[in-house]
Order: C-alpha cells, then structure tokens, then sequence
C-alpha cells in the first residue's frame, strides 16, 4: 500500500462566538424568604466562631475556609465577585470557599437582601438565583481532612491519633492563591512540625498544587488536621513495580545492532533508573537521579526493562527481523530507590515535576513514559490525585506528550483461583479494578494491557490442568478500567503486555514473570548475568506505546503533543477478539477496558490512496467556535462498500484536582452535512434576542457519531466515527466541521485553547481518493 502524507483541513476564515447551552432555570422556591435568610448566616457565624477559635496566633494571613452545599447550579461567577475563592468542588454540589477576612460584607448584603422577600414590582427576592440555591454553610471539619488510605487503614477521627509512633505522611495546601502565599502557610505549618518533634522531608508548589511531605509522632497529625489551609493529609504514594523473578530465554547470539541518529525522537523513562546494557549502549543520551542521591544505576531492574521495550518496542518482531533497529533515543530519571519504592523523602509530584522538567530542557525530550502507579490509590471516579493532576499541567505547560500505565489488578485477592477462567473477564470491570492513580489523568495517554496469546509453553502444554486465561488480543486478565477524570474514556490505548494461566497444580495464576510464554519479551537490567527476561503488566504495553509514538514523531516531528494525541488515537482500532469477549458486558466495558483500543502507527503517520487523513493544530478563544471544510469525493459519497469518517479532536486544558468539573475549559465537535456554510455559521454562532432562534438542524444533517457526544465529551481526546453502506450524494460534497470551545472554571485564567483536529476519510473498496483529494487541500 502507498504511503502518503496527511493533508490539512480547510478552516473558514470567520470567527464567532458560540451560542451556549441552555442554563439550570429557576431559582430554587423556598418560600420563607426571612427564614432562609437567617438560617444561613447563623451558620456562617457559627463557622466562623469556630475558625477563629482553631486559629494559631502565630500564623499570619489568616484563611477562612467554608463548606457550602449548594442545591443548583455552583454560581462560581456569584462567588468570585463576593471576593470568596471556589477551592473545591464535588459531585454531591459541595464547594469549599476560601476568604482572606472573615467579613463578608457582601455576602451577608446579599442575605439581607433577599430576607426582606419580593419587593413591588418584581417576581423574585433580590439575589434569589443566588440566595435560594445555598442549602447550607458550615467549617471544613478535622476529620474531613484525614486522607482515603489513612481512613482505609482505620484512622478516621482526629483522636484516632494518638502515641509517640512516628508516621510518614503527605500533607496538601488548598490552592489559596499566589505562590508566596501558599509558601508563607507550608513555612508556617513547618513550624509546627517541627515544634511538635517532627521533620519536613520535602515541599512542592506547583500552579495549583502545594505539598509537604514529613515525619512526626501520631500525635501530631492530631494538631494538623485542625489547621484550616491544610486540605488533607494521607499516606505517600506506593509504586506498583512487582520483585518479578528473572529468566534467561538463551537467545543466542544477539542479531546486529544498528545505530540511532541525531534525528531519532527522546524517549524520557521515569522508573527505576537504567543501566547500560548492550542494547542500549548507543542510545542512552542521559541519565538523572531525581532526587540525586538515588544516582542512576538500575539496582531495581524496572527501568532497564521499561527502557528496554521504549527504544525497540516489540523485540520478538525485532529479532524476527534480523537487526535491532532503534526507534527512539533515551534518557532516565530515577525516580524509585533499590527496592522498587519512592524516595521517602520526596513528594511524588515533586519528582515528577524535577525529573519531567530537568529531561525536557537538558536533552529535548518530548515523550515521556512512567510505568509507576500508586497502588494505594485505586482512582473512584471522584477525584484524581496530585500526582496525577502534576502529569496534565506538565503536559499543558510543555507541550509534551506522557504515557502512563492504568496499573495491574485483576481477580479480588479473596476469590477462588479458578475464577480467574470462569468469570473473566468480568472481574476487570470491578469497582475494585479501577485504575490506579496517576491513570485517570486527562491530558496523558493512559495505557491498559492486551494479551499476546494464551501464555500455554511447552512445559505446561501437555498438562490438561493449566488452564489458559486468554486468547490473542484479548483483554489481559491484570489490566485495570476506566473511566478517568469527568468520567472521561480511559485507558486511552491498549497493547500487547503478556497474560496468565491458572496453573492449579501450583495453586498459582501464573503471569509473564514466572513463566516465559505468558509474558513478553524485554531486556534484563544484569546482562552479564541474562540478555533477556519476560514479563506481564501495563508496565510493558506502555512502553510499547511510548515506542510507537517516538516513531510517529520522527514522520512529523514539529508535531504538538495535542496532534500526537490525535492521531494516535484517531488509527487505534479495538481487536475483534477483545471485542467478542467483552460484548456481553456492554459498550461501556469495551470502552473502559480498551480504550479505543491499539495504536496502528502506519495509519497514524501516513495516508493511503483509499484513507486519507486531513489535520489541523489550531487554536480558539474561550466560548468560541471554528469551521472546518471536509471534501466528500464523488466516489466516497455512492454506494459500492462500507466508507467511514472518523472525527479526532485533542485539547489540553487547565486542570484542578480539587474540583469535581476537573477540566477548567471544554470543547467539542459536530460533523454536519446537506447544508451550506452560512447555515453553519447561523446554526452555531452566538445570537442576540433581536435575531431570535438558531435556525433548525434536521436530524438527518447532524452526522451522528458513535461513541455519543455526551461518552466522547467528558475526556480531552475525542474520537467517534460514522459509517455508510448507502448512497449519500443527497448531502453534497462538502461537510463542515464545528469544532467548539467552552469556558469553565478557566475563563479567569486564560483566553484561548490550542488544539487538533484529526479527519478520516476511509473507503473499503480500494478506490484512488488521495490524489483527487490532494489537488484540493495542502500537504
């Protein structure tokens, strides 16, 4: 098949703002107007009496921190202009507000207000939108700010900490605004740290982020958690990097090894160092220990193997095709000690900050791979952790592009081994199953795992009792589901990263570490000892990834990281046989399990003469929206096979962990067809009263994709496709891409967002459409 290069889209040149969506409707009728009025500012004084009474007289500045349930809509522009600050937001309408006084005068002016009912003339109290939707105010409590692994581990009250035992624990600011600021309350907080016989290990401030990691006796957590800034404070991150056996596959004699030149893409591994193996030898540009005490060397043996696969991606194909080939250089940081376990003295954001940053200016790295997952932190579908949060403003800050691991899981610890078998592959989509954190993040590629085959070797073939798991490209009985941040679509890929089988003779389910078949093929971190070794989990299909990314990178390397996403994600294509097993449990199960399934990197760095992809790297304001011309060749639109089009679009926006609406701006996409340009423009723009209703949009000329605009909007990569079987030249052979940006929580704190954009246009027969295609558009 020839290959071409990709063409780029058509934007028109008009630029509007967008029409918005409907708003929640009425204010809430509560009747006792009076009654509310003072039933809310009594908690307001009860919950500031109570601050004042916690506060230290040494700290200076100081926060008062309120708990509000709302009833409607958040009303964060209401906030904002009463001079409180939306820290927090959750799924159940409950903010945490910051405030640098305790009087509120313009509060308690808008609860007066609306106290004195409906004035004459008017339908509603003053300020009733406003007023009525607060169903009630009160203090952030003690216990609200104990962390999920330090409740899982039984401590649940502040009097749950107690005695002279000295603990290891992250504490996290509220965003309280600048840097100095939240430096000023983590310097005071020190204080009494240390004034209480504990010691500061390490701080981070990041855009939003603020953490201490420190050492002190039980007793002292007890103080802490009554310190109003302090948002919470739990347990340190636990890396998910199994003690895997090594095995030695006596390969031989190893085929040639060839060169990586200056115009090979850096691939930055965070993991466990590397050490120079003879694979690796002319590609390691650099190496870092972050902090730099944990040096360089692989002591653990994760890194090298994670490096391993990065560089060459598949080695059994590699030494199928007799040379190892280089798809990508290399540069480590280190980031976990000798035992597969984060510094215990550095916060984990910290690090990945350092060691993201310190890769990307020094050695220009722009594809970053972390196989590392906190096994302690199984995402919930609430809210993402810090260290995932740190990952997405990296990625946004540098324009780069991160791959994560969703993490290993599978059957319950608990359950009989033989349902391993029996109930796969229901038990991946489990509660318990969930990824682990940092996977939920939304501006990263996260990545599960697929099997390679059913794990069966020679030496337990002939056993009729070891039982295979899995067939090819099916789910691998460890990977762990979805969805992610704003029930976004997660993992965003799968691939191969081995499989297991339950072996009852063992009283085991037996992976890749411990059984060669089962696993896949990468690099051992003591090639003195053994060239090569297996292994199972997303610890290698992410690499994998990674791999092929640095190979889509080096077609089109003035790429942004948005377009990386976009077409990596707009050539994956879930495996059938994934598709067969999950079915019964539904369209969600695939999606969270597979993602949009295995990267093909050919479709997504080359066209072909029957599927040509056009792309574009924009941006837009807030609240606004953009056109885009999509040619529809007379071939494509009659009958005569199966055509598609397939719609990829990749943002990065904003984030804050802390908020239930993680993203702080939007966007979306509709694919129309049978009208002309200036419906379009009139269909979408924003309309004042005088030009009344958008005109209407027939059913049939709004393209309907799949997944649905309400599964594909929640994540910041989006791709759905729609398929014809027959004739549409009915529609004409332009179609118009509405490509739309919506403000958030953001609006204050940015104007525009950069993005990409991604079409396909396939036909299954194989008819000539590149070139009627490329006399019209750019390469």
């Amino acid at each position: 098949m020839p290959q071409y290069e990709h063409l780029r889209l058509v934007r028109l040149p008009e630029q509007l703002e967008r029409r918005k969506r409907p708003g929640f409707g009425a204010p809430v009728d509560r009747g006792d107007f009076r009654g509310h009025s003072v039933r809310i500012e009594t908690q307001l004084d009860e919950a500031i009496a109570t601050q004042q009474r916690r506060r230290r007289p040494e700290f200076v500045d100081p926060a008062l921190i309120l708990r509000v349930r709302m009833t409607g809509s958040l009303l964060e522009v209401d906030w904002d202009q009463l001079g409180l600050t939306v820290l927090s937001s959750d799924a159940d309408r409950t903010l945490v507000l910051f405030s640098s006084n305790d009087d509120l005068v313009g509060f308690r002016e808008r609860l007066h207000a609306y106290g004195l009912g409906i004035p004459a003339g008017q339908k509603n109290a003053s300020y009733a939108g406003f007023v009525s939707s607060i169903e009630s105010i009160g203090a952030v409590e003690p216990r609200d700010r104990i962390g999920l692994h330090l409740r899982e581990s039984g401590f649940t009250e502040p009097d749950d900490f107690f005695g002279d035992d000295e603990i290891v624990l992250d504490l996290e600011l509220w965003d309280l605004g600048s840097r100095d600021l939240r430096q000023q309350k983590l310097t005071e907080i020190a204080s009494i740290i240390e004034g209480g016989d504990g010691e500061v290990y390490d701080e981070y401030i990041g855009p939003s982020i603020s953490m201490m990691r420190f050492c002190g006796p039980r007793s002292l957590v007890a103080e802490l958690l009554s310190v109003e800034e302090i948002a919470s404070i739990d347990f340190p991150p636990k890396p998910d990097v199994a003690n895997e056996l090594a095995m030695d596959l006596e390969l031989g004699d190893l085929p040639p090894i060839e060169g990586a030149g200056e115009d090979v893409p850096v691939i930055g591994v965070l993991d466990s160092g590397v050490n120079v193996h003879p694979l690796l030898a002319g590609v390691i540009v650099g190496s870092i220990g972050v902090p730099a005490s944990l040096g360089d060397a692989d002591d653990f043996g994760h890194g090298t193997r994670v490096s391993g696969m990065a560089v060459y991606g598949d080695l059994n194909a590699q030494m199928e095709s007799g040379a190892f080939t280089p798809f990508a250089r290399l540069c480590s940081a280190k980031v976990v000690n000798r035992q597969g376990g984060f510094d215990d003295k550095k916060l984990v954001p910290s690090q990945m900050r350092e060691a993201i940053t310190s890769l990307h200016s020094q050695y220009g790295c722009r594809i970053f791979v972390s196989a590392l997952c906190d096994i302690n932190h199984v995402y919930d579908g609430k809210k993402v952790g810090p260290w995932a949060a740190t990952l997405d403003e990296l990625a946004r800050e540098l324009n780069v592009l991160i791959v994560v691991a969703a993490g290993n899981g599978g059957l319950q610890r608990n359950a009989p081994l033989e349902q391993a078998v029996t109930h796969y592959p229901k038990y991946l989509v489990d509660p318990g199953n969930r990824l682990f954190e940092p996977a939920g993040a939304i501006n990263v590629i996260s990545v599960g795992a697929i099997s390679h085959g059913e794990g069966i070797g020679v030496n337990v073939a002939d056993d009729v009792r070891v039982r295979p798991i899995t067939q090819a490209n099916q789910p691998s009985p460890f990977t762990r589901a979805g969805p992610g941040a704003d029930g976004s679509i997660k993992p965003d890929l799968v691939d191969y990263g081995g499989t297991a089988v339950f072996d009852p003779v063992l009283a085991q389910i037996r992976n890749g570490n411990n059984l060669p078949s089962a696993g896949v093929l990468t690099l051992h971190h003591r090639h003195v000892e053994k060239l090569f070794r297996t292994g199972a989990g997303t610890s290698y299909s992410t690499p994998m990834v990674a791999s092929k990314a640095s190979q889509l990178l080096r077609v089109l390397p003035g790429a942004s990281a948005n377009l990386l996403r976009a077409l990596m994600i707009g050539s994956a294509v879930v495996p059938d046989a994934a598709k067969d097993v999950v079915a019964p449990l539904g369209d969600d199960a695939l999606l969270s399990l597979c993602g949009y399934g295995q990267l093909d990197v050919n479709r997504a760095a080359f066209s072909d003469s029957a599927r040509v992809v056009l792309y574009a790297e924009d941006e837009l304001p807030l609240d606004h929206f953009a056109v885009y011309e999509v040619p529809i060749p007379a071939e494509y639109q009659a009958t005569g096979g199966t055509r598609s089009i397939r719609v990829t679009l990749a943002f990065d926006p904003p984030v804050r962990h802390t908020r239930s609406d993680y993203a702080g701006v939007g966007m979306s996409f509709r694919l129309l067809r049978g009208c002309d340009q200036d419906f379009v423009f009139e269909w979408a723009k924003k309309r004042t009263k005088e030009q009344g209703k958008p005109p209407e949009l027939k059913a049939s000329l709004d393209c309907k994709m799949q997944p649905s605009s309400t599964v594909r909007e929640r994540s910041s990569v989006q791709s759905a496709v729609i398929e014809f079987k027959t004739d549409v030249s009915k529609y004409g052979d332009v179609y118009y891409l509405v490509v739309r940006c919506e403000s958030g929580w953001a609006e204050h704190q940015v104007t525009h967002q950069r993005y990409a954009v991604v079409v396909q246009l396939e036909h299954k027969a194989n008819i000539q459409m590149y070139e009627r295609l490329r006399v019209k558009l750019p390469a």
